[in-house]
């Protein structure tokens, strides 16, 4: 089994950031105009900044995404926004079931495949996150929870469609902890294994990103290990030298 030939930088800036963060973004497209990098790199702001994101990255090779979308395209669904809000908004990605919607909104296993038909249907490249509590982790259980969570949130019609996995152990979200490569290692290798049996060859090529207090001091030996496939970065996004020095540990 393979990594995908590029890989997938994907920052993620949470309910965060305001007009003048977009300046941030620029940044990290300037540098990126200047000195083209192998991976391919998106930005997930709050919903707010998507169309403004797009106006002020277009030219450059630096997509966005949104960071969730409802499963219907249009309705009474207040406060909600559609995949196809997103695609009309210029978003070309979706970041779907991350742990924080996972825990402190009850989205499951379901929702999220749900979820994944409507980023399809939308024509958004969906990006699935999976991963272990610290209790989970600690009793032994991290690759019976990330099967049941890849089967359960990767529906068949992936098969075909451009997608990726994040592992994201939930324990290592924001705490500064991070896995050992061993552990980073054991996981992405079990979901690249789900992934090609379930989806051929989609599941074969699929970036499968790391996410987990990824930052600029160990994105290089997170980025070597074997089927990662990038990174979902989170606070060290919403700074560009932060983020480019991540982008650039790709090599």
């Amino acid at each position: 089994m393979t990594t995908p030939h590029r890989k997938l930088i994907a920052g993620n800036w949470k309910m965060n950031g305001l007009t003048a963060s977009l300046g941030e973004a620029r940044a990290v497209a300037e540098a990126l105009d200047r000195e083209p990098c192998s991976a391919r790199v998106a930005i997930c702001p709050p919903a707010t900044l998507i169309a403004p994101m797009v106006q002020a990255l277009k030219g450059s090779e630096v997509l966005v995404g949104g960071q969730n979308c409802y499963v219907e395209p249009t309705g009474a669904f207040t406060g909600e926004i559609s995949a196809e809000m997103l695609a009309d908004a210029g978003a070309s990605m979706v970041i779907l079931a991350h742990s924080e919607r996972r825990q402190l909104f009850g989205e499951t296993d379901a929702s999220a495949a749900e979820k994944v038909l409507a980023a399809l249907r939308a024509g958004l490249e969906p990006i699935v996150c999976v991963g272990e509590t610290l209790d989970e982790r600690q009793a032994g259980q991290t690759l019976e929870l990330v099967a049941r969570q890849v089967r359960g949130s990767c529906p068949p019609e992936l098969q075909g469609c451009a997608f990726a996995v994040a592992y994201e152990p939930v324990w290592a979200i924001g705490t500064g902890l991070t896995p050992t490569l061993e552990q980073i290692e054991e996981v992405h290798q079990a979901i690249r294994g789900l992934l090609a049996e379930a989806l051929g060859e989609a599941g074969r090529t699929a970036p499968i990103l790391y996410g987990g207090s990824v930052k600029p001091s160990n994105a290089r030996e997170i980025l070597a290990a074997s089927e990662v496939g990038g990174a979902l970065v989170g606070g060290a996004s919403l700074k560009a030298n932060d983020f480019l020095a991540i982008i650039r540990a790709c090599g």
